[in-house]
């Protein structure tokens, strides 16, 4: 290890200059696609490979670095070198004239983003990219079937993953370095500034007087957190560290407390305008306008905390967990730190106006920095300005180095032809069938999950079953009409849905065992036993299955306005009946009976009225919604008829 003086100083200095450089790039442009994705893996490799150890051993070592990790940072500094001073080996190549220095350096930056990967996220996706690398190369000549492939020259593989927007510096690349990062930095400036605490602050005022309030309180400070973090991990320690405490001291068990704070922060991933990072990657990949994505997404948001928040008054309901008695003065809360409502509302306004999401990001920045002195105890001097830079740098070095790694994944199944290949196996595995196919697509996402962060699992995923979706989702007359050449506006809808279906799946790796990083954060906090945790926050966490049935099955994403809503207020009730069915209990235990009414009375809620082949005979409700109201109606009105009963009793043989 070498000891280097003012080690901290000069790295926090350069993750300053890297924030500054992709916030000029950004909004005022200046240099090609190639040339600045290229920069952007080159800068955040080297300040990685700098600081990751670091970081992660906490305050052991901080002025101390290897010699080998010194070296990796400065050829990483080469990529972008090389690409910007011999960029002509892009004309070269063309008459097969690939010289031995362009082979070296394609070479040695695929290995740099293999060892920074694995660095930051451990062996499995450095195992996967290699393997991917070996099956295009030669692997696939031994495979027999749909999956044999006749390999390709490594000079040519090269070129394509280093010089194409096939590879490395592609499409995934892109959206890191432009969308991705300008919103991390936001997030980072929006911390710096002190949202986080305004927003516990606000949860707390809003919820805490109502059964279960501080329940409640992690789900809507996590909810409103998730507008501004892109991890569900970050999110659970930022926001649990406050709330998983308050809820253990206000009567919930331990295990159940730390569960909800993992499904709520993981929610904060599906909750609109920011969405994390695969939001901006639907948006590439589906052509899609991002403004789009995130006015679809923010029913859905709602009805998926909304379940969160039915388990935890059920919860508390049984096990007699009061509100908080103290008044809050929201007026006063609202008054120190209603000033952060202008940078959102800047970004969402301009999304709407129809700036892009990098040049909306860079003038909300601003909008933080100028908004912040309408407050007289959140200023942002110079000093937390600084600091707001040089974390969005820090915060991105994970996600930046692992996109553009992931690209190379992502090549290979666009080489290969594997992507169509595998839609067309789940296709046939399916037997046609839309609710096979999802159950697969949630089985391909959860193993893929156990190794590979949210962000990756959604691109390799999207990649390899979006199109098998939305074949599956398309009437067969839509879909002879689109075989046919026809171009319709509706179909981007259904592509829509079909992503953000894979995006809310890929999304159970941080809440589903066996590997569940955001419940062992909550976990961790808790002092909870990590697997128990999981389990309990899979079961919590029921809508972020439940709500993909929903885009898949109903008009929640592909419908009008009242078609939405329709399907929204009706969810809200399937969903409330499926917890209470789950639990066994509302204001009493449920016998079985009931039950079996309120579990049936969420699948007709739940469900179009085509699950059981009939057609609506309502001009504005569907017959399933119809049937499924009437029976939860009825069950609830038992349940509360034998519940004073049982009261009435009770008391009477208590006098």
């Amino acid at each position: 290890m070498i000891k280097i003086k003012y080690f901290k100083e000069i790295t926090f200095v350069y993750a300053i200059f890297i924030s500054l450089f992709h916030f000029y790039i950004n909004v005022f442009g200046g240099i090609s696609d190639l040339w600045f994705n290229s920069a952007h893996f080159a800068l955040l490799a080297s300040l990685g490979f700098l600081t990751y150890e670091a970081i992660r051993n906490d305050n052991e070592h901080k002025e101390e670095v290897s010699l080998a990790n010194i070296i990796f940072a400065v050829l990483s500094l080469v990529t972008f070198f090389y690409m910007a001073f011999f960029e002509e080996s892009l004309y070269a190549e063309a008459n097969g004239e690939m010289r031995v220095s362009d082979i070296i350096v394609a070479s040695m930056t695929i290995g740099l983003a293999i060892e920074m990967v694995r660095k930051s996220t451990g062996y499995i996706i450095p195992a996967i990219i290699t393997f991917c690398i070996a099956y295009l190369l030669f692997l696939g000549q031994y495979f027999e079937g749909v999956f044999a492939f006749g390999g390709m020259t490594p000079e040519r593989f090269l070129y394509r993953m280093f010089y194409t927007s096939e590879g490395m510096f592609g499409s995934i690349a892109t959206i890191s370095s432009t969308y991705v990062f300008m919103f991390i930095l936001f997030a980072a400036f929006l911390l710096k500034s002190g949202a986080g605490d305004f927003i516990v602050d606000l949860a707390k005022g809003v919820t805490s007087k109502y059964t279960g309030g501080t329940g409640h309180v992690a789900v809507f400070s996590s909810a409103l957190m998730g507008t501004i973090s892109g991890s569900a991990v970050a999110n659970t320690v930022s926001t649990g560290s406050i709330t998983i405490p308050m809820m253990k001291k206000s009567g919930f068990k331990p295990t159940f407390a730390a569960a909800v704070e993992t499904a709520a922060s993981t929610g904060g991933q599906i909750m609109p305008p920011i969405m994390g990072a695969g939001a901006f990657i639907m948006a590439q990949m589906t052509h899609i306008p991002f403004v789009t994505i995130i006015s679809v997404s923010v029913l859905p948001a709602i009805l998926y905390f909304a379940s969160i928040s039915f388990y935890i008054h059920i919860h508390a309901k049984e096990h007699n967990i009061k509100g908080e008695a103290e008044n809050v003065d929201i007026k006063a809360i609202l008054r120190e730190g209603a000033h952060f409502l202008i940078p959102l509302v800047t970004l969402v306004g301009l999304l709407i106006y129809g700036f892009s999401p990098t040049y909306s990001a860079g003038i909300s920045i601003v909008a933080i920095i100028v908004a912040s002195y309408l407050t007289k105890t959140k200023r942002m001097g110079l000093k937390q300005i600084l600091e707001a830079l040089a974390l969005g740098a820090q915060n991105m070095v994970v996600t930046g180095v692992l996109l553009v790694a992931v690209g190379i994944i992502v090549g290979v199944i666009n080489i290969t032809g594997v992507g169509i290949t595998f839609s067309q196996l789940i296709i046939e595995w399916s037997n046609n069938s839309l609710l096979v196919a999802l159950i697969l697509v949630a089985l391909a996402s959860l193993i893929l999950g156990m190794g590979l962060p949210v962000t990756a699992s959604y691109v390799v995923l999207s990649v390899l079953c979006a199109p098998a979706l939305v074949g599956l989702m398309l009437s067969p007359e839509m879909a002879a009409l689109v075989n046919a050449g026809i171009e319709m506006p509706e179909v981007a809808m259904y592509l829509l849905a079909a992503h953000l279906i894979i995006f809310w799946l890929s999304q159970d790796s941080n809440l589903t065992p066996p590997v569940c990083l955001a419940a062992f954060a909550a976990a961790a906090i808790a002092k909870t036993p990590p697997m128990k945790t999981g389990f309990m926050s899979w079961k919590v966490g029921k809508g972020m299955y439940i709500v993909p049935l929903l885009f898949a099955f109903t008009p929640l994403v592909t419908g009008t306005l009242f078609e939405k809503l329709e399907v929204f207020v009706f969810g809200l009730f399937g969903i409330l009946a499926f917890a209470i069915a789950m639990e066994g209990f509302w204001d009493k235990k449920t016998n079985i009976v009931e039950r079996v009414i309120f579990a049936f009375a969420s699948l007709m809620l739940l469900s179009p009225d085509t699950m059981i082949g009939y057609e609506t005979v309502f001009e504005i409700v569907q017959n399933n919604h119809i049937i499924g109201i009437i029976l939860f109606i009825l069950a609830m009105l038992y349940h509360k008829i034998t519940y004073k009963v049982q009261k009435k009793e009770l008391h009477a043989t208590a006098t």
